[in-house]
C-alpha cells in the first residue's frame, strides 16, 4: 500500500503526463492500484520500433520517490525480455543510484533511449534489425489477443485454426484480457486494425483472400456470352451461329494431320480409279 506521499506523489505525476505527454509515451496508472503503472512505447520514426506498440508495467515501491520501480515490457520487441524485470540504473537494480527527483516521465524517457541503444544488460536482448521490425508489425496483434491465445475471432478470419496456447504470450496466456482492462480504447483499434489488415488472431499473419474459383467450363463460359443487338431471337442466331464455327474451327485444328491424310489418300484412289481402262 502506498504511503500518503508516494500516493500524493504519483498523483501529480499523472496530472503532469497526462497533460504534457512525452513524445511516443502515453502512461497511466492502474485503477485498483495507485503504485502499479501501465505505459505504451510506439516505436519512434528512424528505428527498427517504428509503428510498434510496446506495452509494459512500472511498479513502485510503497516508499517512492525514495526508491525506484520495477520496469517490465511485455510486449516483445527483440530488445528486451517479455515480461522480464530490467536491470538499469533507473530500475529498482539499483536503488542507490535513484534520484527522487525523478518522475515517471524521466524514467520511461530512459527507458526509451535504452531501447535504441545495444547496450546489454540483464533482460535485455539481442536481435537483428530485420527480426525488430517483425516484432514492431505484430506488436497490436500481440497486445491484444495475448500472443494468439484470444478466443475471440474476426468473421471469415482464422477459424480454420486451433491455435490456443500463442506464440511469445505473456506468461499468464490470458488472451489479451489485461491490455483490454487498461488500454480498452487501443484495444478497439488494434481488433478494427487486425480486421482491415486480414490478420489471423490465433497467428498474427495476413490471411490471403480465397482464390475466385470459375466454375464453369470455357465452353459454358461461351456459351453464356451476350450477343451484340437489341433482338433477343437474333442475338440467339448469331451467338448459336458464334459458337457452332468456333466449334468447328476448333475441330479442324485438333484433326488437322488426320484431314490432309485423308485428302492425299483420296486423292491416290480417285487417280487410281480414272487411271484403269474400263472392261
Amino acid at each position: 500500500m502506498a504511503t500518503r506521499a508516494a500516493h500524493k506523489r504519483l498523483t501529480k505525476e499523472h496530472k503532469n503526463i497526462t497533460e504534457n505527454p512525452p513524445p511516443y509515451i502515453t502512461a497511466h496508472p492502474s485503477e485498483s492500484n495507485i503504485l502499479e503503472w501501465h505505459y505504451i512505447l510506439e516505436g519512434s520514426k528512424d528505428t527498427p520500433y517504428a509503428g510498434g506498440q510496446y506495452w509494459g508495467t512500472l511498479v513502485f515501491p510503497p516508499d517512492y520517490p525514495f526508491a525506484p520501480p520495477a520496469i517490465r515490457m511485455h510486449t516483445p520487441s527483440g530488445r528486451f525480455q517479455p515480461s522480464t524485470r530490467l536491470c538499469l540504473s533507473i530500475s529498482d537494480f539499483h536503488p542507490k543510484s535513484f534520484n527522487p527527483a525523478w518522475e515517471v516521465s524521466t524514467i520511461l524517457l530512459g527507458l526509451q533511449s535504452f531501447m535504441t541503444s545495444e547496450e546489454m544488460t540483464t533482460g535485455s536482448l539481442s536481435a537483428s534489425e530485420a527480426e525488430r521490425v517483425v516484432f514492431a508489425q505484430r506488436s497490436r496483434w500481440w497486445n491484444s489477443t495475448g500472443g494468439g491465445s484470444s478466443n475471440r475471432t474476426i468473421p471469415g478470419i482464422g477459424q480454420q485454426s486451433s491455435n490456443t496456447r500463442g506464440f511469445g504470450a505473456i506468461r499468464a496466456g490470458d488472451g489479451g484480457v489485461k491490455f483490454k482492462e487498461e488500454w480498452p480504447e487501443l484495444d478497439d483499434q488494434n481488433w478494427k486494425w487486425m480486421e482491415e489488415h486480414k490478420i489471423d488472431p490465433q497467428t498474427g499473419k495476413t490471411v490471403a483472400p480465397p482464390p475466385i474459383a470459375n466454375a464453369c467450363s470455357p465452353e459454358t463460359n461461351a456459351l453464356r456470352k451476350r450477343p451484340v443487338g437489341s433482338h433477343a431471337g437474333l442475338g440467339a442466331v448469331v451467338e448459336g451461329g458464334h459458337v457452332a464455327r468456333d466449334a468447328g474451327q476448333s475441330w479442324l485444328r485438333r484433326n488437322r494431320m488426320y484431314v490432309a491424310l485423308g485428302l492425299i489418300f483420296g486423292y491416290v484412289v480417285l487417280a487410281r480409279a480414272l487411271g484403269e481402262p474400263a472392261s
